[in-house]
């Protein structure tokens, strides 16, 4: 978490079902605001003597039909295991680096971090910085440091068309192509001195604690195959949540959740495994016939709704209300038009479908 990080998405999309965000809470709020949302969950529905804090699992293996769990006290080093009937995995996919291998940058005398390690921007003052990679990250941490830097070099190669007018010490570049001792030379064969190097590049799937039994393809890339984005085809009574992307990030987890809970109490039945396996089938298809790479089997976009839809057609749990949806994509569209101005709305439900969108009253208290 770095020091001037708020949300992306606007509070109704932040909100996890059952407990209302507070009402004085700012439209994007500060992470240290939304923290505190998630702790007073906590404390609210007493979660905390269900977990075992300082405890890191170290495999998960599938032996006689049932899950093992070994996992050891951080502290003490001693390990425990014990058997399971069902097993969420709930890890999420934001927490290993994903660097990229950029030729001799081994020379490169500045500094090299990853947005993982970014705290401030102002120990940038007056430096010449590139920023590598165009994801919500890197937008961000762009506009970020661009307030101290003395020149801010932002290397990408994203189609995506950002409306936003940029400072005057925002340098736009292609790839890299190499570095040298004191900077960078690019694809088109320019070259910018360069003293420090934040790469935007994206996470890793991570899971090294999964064995072989557990019957998933895992890649840093992806992983697969999964039944509605979570379920584990060949071993369902196992679920990895949270690996969607381009979607309301808490609304997936909340609805997955609710779709797992439904699961383990017995509450519906799965398909057949040649079933799961078609429905997979049928969108890893899709995305080749596209061209795209499989990592794209992630991807919610344009069907998050539809996807919200499927889990409680299945499950019977709560649907999720179309409006989220609707929201994710005219925040989607504002922040195309301009990265500083797009937390300046607050967005307010009307009802299931509607919802209205105003300018932030910043001479209101709310909480930051």
């Amino acid at each position: 978490m770095y020091k001037h990080l708020r949300t992306n998405l606007p509070k109704p999309t932040m909100e996890l079902r059952g407990f209302p965000v507070p009402e004085d809470m700012q439209s994007f709020p500060s992470w240290k605001v939304y923290y505190k949302y998630i702790q007073d969950y906590a404390k609210h529905f007493d979660l905390a003597r269900h977990i075992k804090f300082l405890h890191n699992v170290i495999l998960v293996s599938r032996e006689d039909n049932v899950w093992k769990v070994k996992y050891q006290n951080v502290l003490s080093g001693e390990v425990f295991e014990e058997q399971f009937d069902f097993v969420i995995v709930g890890t999420g996919h934001y927490s290993k680096p994903k660097y990229p291998n950029m030729p001799n940058e081994e020379h490169f005398t500045g500094t090299v971090i990853h947005s993982h390690d970014y705290k401030e921007p102002e120990i940038y003052k007056d430096r010449r910085v590139l920023i590598v990679g165009a994801g919500p990250s890197g937008m961000d941490i762009t506009i970020d440091v661009a307030n101290y830097a003395k020149t801010l070099v932002h290397s990408h190669h994203s189609k995506i068309k950002f409306n936003t007018v940029f400072p005057k010490n925002y340098i736009r570049k292609p790839d890299v192509k190499e570095f040298n001792a004191t900077g960078v030379i690019f694809q088109d064969g320019s070259y910018e001195d360069i003293d420090d190097v934040i790469y935007c590049t994206g996470f890793q799937y991570y899971y090294p604690f999964l064995d072989k039994s557990c019957g998933l393809d895992l890649s840093p890339k992806s992983v697969t195959p999964l039944y509605k984005y979570m379920v584990n085809i060949r071993q369902p009574t196992m679920v990895v949540m949270g690996l969607t992307v381009r979607a309301c990030l808490v609304v997936a987890l909340d609805a997955q959740s609710r779709y797992a809970t439904a699961l383990v109490k017995g509450n519906f039945t799965l398909p057949s495994h040649d079933e799961m396996m078609e429905e997979w089938n049928r969108r890893a298809d899709v995305i080749r016939a596209k061209g795209r790479p499989l990592s794209d089997i992630h991807f919610l976009a344009e069907k998050e709704d539809e996807y919200y839809a499927s889990l409680t057609e299945e499950s019977g749990i709560e649907r999720v209300p179309p409006v989220m949806f609707k929201i994710r994509s005219v925040d989607t569209q504002a922040k195309l038009d301009d990265l500083y101005t797009y937390r300046d709305y607050v967005y307010t439900v009307i009802d299931k479908e509607t919802f209205v969108r105003t300018l932030e009253d910043k001479d209101v208290n709310s909480i930051r």
